[in-house]
């Protein structure tokens, strides 16, 4: 099923601009997939067509004219043809926007002509396409109509700072759409269709139309945007000023993206390295860590050379990629020897990770994603309620990606029960927030990041090693649109070990621009929800929320974690994007924000004594009697429980058997919701590892 759209050129709106005539060949978006289900519930059941086609009577072309044509959800490849000739493919990029194409004197033929537009594959895919324009000129002169010139500056307390600020520019529409502009990348800039990252200033053309032209720079700082109106005739050059003001105060952290991609080494994305130093700059984060797939890449010379390196301070990484899961790691001796990515077995990979000179951080990324055929955490090869591998492997990571904004989660706290999982189990474990960015624009760098404690008053001379300690050691905080601040009794933060009493004070402040909201937030203890608020004023810039909650009756060794969220972003100066392998059609979007772990020692003994090792204490002591376990574990809180359940379940006991439920009827709730979730995740993994 085909769209058709015939078109009579003696029929068209012409708008003459100058030299060149805009020409209507389709005014309306279409709905088109290739075949099987929809892919998301936004979009009707059936779609009106398969692709494209826009069929036309015209003249033969001297010289280059261009296409417009506008692009809505494109998340695989689709092909652009001219009367059976290749002329592009369409930006694979889910954002709304408006791209142009070159047509090539010729390419037109006297008659009929047909333009179609159609995925390459057989992957589902809905897009929305149309609102074809044709212009008998080339791009650059349509795209160059008139010009912008744009200079940025950071505001200080009502104040104007120096000179010009690096930032994203972001150009939009009357519909909304990201529009293409005239410009290019360059040593100063990195330029995609209405998303321009520069050094504070920039000159770009715009066509006749309304266009709104937005200035930020990363998570933050707040937006400020200009309305522009172009006339249709004469040129016009409009001079915009800009500042923006930092909204969202985070001393004595720096901003770190953990998990940092270019075209230059990974060969997939689009960012070249150039251009990644720009987008590094213009989101404001200031330890960035070089992470392309099985290389070591130092960004040290590229930042000097383009001016740019006083604003972060670069480490060198590596996205060790194997068969069996993908980990960061960081930071990485120059000319050390790349570790065996070919290796086949976490025991082996991870003795070559450690080996590999200066390397103290090991992040797990993506675990809930499938690549290859391996998805680290799918319940295949994992319990999660326990943070256990069910193949024998013991996870030698110091860390795992909580968010990973190039790779959305349907259910953004799965990965967070993952990682209460691995906690309860005895690892420590750093949360992180990345961006996965190997684009300028599309999934951009820094939406996800991790805020580490360190000073951070010189952003181009960070103490990386200092940086470092922190982060292995949990002093971190994960945000995607939002911040999330914990203090226990006034003086114990994240990755902090408290010596408390049975009684304690958590206070919570909850940060964001004012650009995203905050709805709620909860607190985690050992994974358990015990406390959660909602947000009034959550579009507020800075302090969104604060508050206490007090603690009584602790029992036992916990963990405290504080987690805000609120809706995902719709404007396209910071889009958040869908669900990269979504486990639904059904998609609702989020911004997200929040702490390492606090550590409570309630029983005074000095250590951290994990949920397991009070389960195997209890299961040791009870001797088989179930009921006396039972009795036991009434003391403890549900993670517990299923700690005891798995612990149980490895020795043989038919945790299913009708004696046991029995005496399960009868324990605490708290015990009853361990042992079921610990079972029901276990039935789960079995069924998983027979197919």
């Amino acid at each position: 099923m085909r769209v058709r759209i015939p078109i009579c050129f003696c029929c068209l709106l012409l708008i003459v601009r100058c030299d060149a005539a805009e020409r209507v060949l389709d005014g309306q978006l279409h709905h088109l997939r290739i075949n099987g289900a929809r892919e998301w519930t936004e979009f009707p059941e059936r779609a009106e067509a398969s692709e494209l086609v826009v069929r036309f009577d015209g003249n033969k072309n001297a010289t280059e004219f261009a296409l417009r044509l506008r692009q809505q959800d494109v998340k695989q490849t689709w092909r652009i043809t001219l009367n059976g000739k290749e002329i592009g493919r369409l930006p694979r990029d889910e954002n709304d926007m408006v791209v142009y194409w070159s047509i090539p004197a010729g390419a037109l033929v006297d008659g009929k002509n047909t333009l179609n537009v159609r995925q390459s594959g057989r992957s589902v895919d809905d897009v929305r396409l149309g609102e074809v324009r044709l212009y008998d000129a080339p791009v650059d002169e349509v795209l160059s109509r008139h010009t912008v010139d744009v200079t940025v500056h950071e505001r200080h307390v009502d104040a104007v700072s120096g000179g010009p600020l690096p930032s994203r520019i972001t150009v939009v529409d009357a519909n909304g759409s990201l529009h293409q502009v005239g410009a290019k990348s360059n040593d100063s800039l990195a330029v995609r269709p209405g998303v321009i990252y520069c050094n504070g200033r920039t000159t770009f053309g715009l066509p006749t139309g309304k266009f709104t032209v937005y200035c930020g720079r990363g998570f933050e700082y707040g937006i400020e945007s200009f309305d522009v109106s172009l006339p249709s005739k004469g040129k016009k050059t409009s001079v915009i000023e800009l500042t923006i003001a930092r909204e969202v105060p985070t001393p004595g952290f720096v901003s770190c993206d953990t998990h940092v991609h270019t075209f230059t080494h990974s060969r997939h994305g689009d960012a070249t390295i150039e251009e990644r130093m720009l987008t590094l700059a213009g989101e404001n984060i200031e330890l960035p860590i070089a992470t392309d797939h099985n290389v070591h890449i130092d960004y040290e010379q590229i930042a000097r050379k383009m001016k740019l390196r006083k604003y972060f301070t670069p480490v060198i990484g590596n996205e060790v990629t194997t068969k069996i899961g993908h980990f960061n790691v960081f930071p990485i001796q120059a000319g050390a020897a790349i570790p065996d990515y070919k290796l086949t077995d976490w025991k082996d990979i991870f003795l070559s990770i450690h080996g590999t000179p200066n390397v103290k951080a090991v992040i797990l990324n993506h675990g809930r994603d499938i690549h290859g055929v391996y998805r680290p955490f799918g319940p295949k090869h994992h319990i999660s309620v326990t943070g256990e591998n069910l193949d024998g492997w013991k996870l030698k990571a110091n860390a795992m990606e909580l968010i990973n904004s190039g790779a959305t989660q349907t259910d953004v706290m799965q990965l967070y029960r993952d990682w209460f999982g691995l906690l309860n189990r005895g690892m420590s474990v750093t949360p992180v927030g990345s961006s996965d960015s190997h684009d300028v624009a599309r999934h951009f760098v820094g939406q996800g990041r991790t805020y580490i404690r360190c000073d951070d008053l010189d952003p181009g001379n960070i103490d990386v090693a200092e940086a470092v300690d922190s982060f292995v050691n949990g002093r971190v905080m994960v945000s995607y649109g939002l911040l999330t601040e914990i203090s226990v009794d006034e003086k114990y933060g994240p990755g902090e070990f408290a010596s408390v009493s049975s009684s304690v004070n958590v206070s919570v402040r909850v940060l964001g621009p004012s650009w995203t909201t905050a709805e709620r937030v909860e607190l985690y203890a050992n994974g358990q929800l015990i406390r959660q608020a909602k947000i009034a004023d959550g579009k507020k810039p800075g302090v969104k929320w604060s508050g206490e909650w007090k603690l009584t009756d602790l029992q036992h060794d916990v963990h405290l974690i504080a987690i805000a969220r609120g809706p995902g972003v719709k404007k396209l100066y910071w889009p958040t994007a869908k669900a990269y392998q979504p486990t639904s059609p059904r998609w609702k979007s989020y911004v997200i924000g929040s702490t390492g772990a606090v550590w409570l020692d309630v029983d005074r003994d000095k250590k951290r004594t994990s949920a397991f090792e009070y389960a195997a204490r209890l299961v040791k002591d009870s001797g088989g009697d179930v009921k006396q376990l039972m009795q036991s574990l009434s003391g403890y809180d549900s993670s517990v429980a299923a700690q005891a359940a798995s612990l149980l379940n490895a020795q043989g006991t038919r945790l299913n058997g009708s004696e046991f439920r029995k005496q399960l009827q009868s324990a605490a709730k708290p015990v009853q919701s361990g042992f079921n979730v610990f079972m029901n995740e276990w039935r789960d993994s079995q069924i998983a590892r027979s197919e």
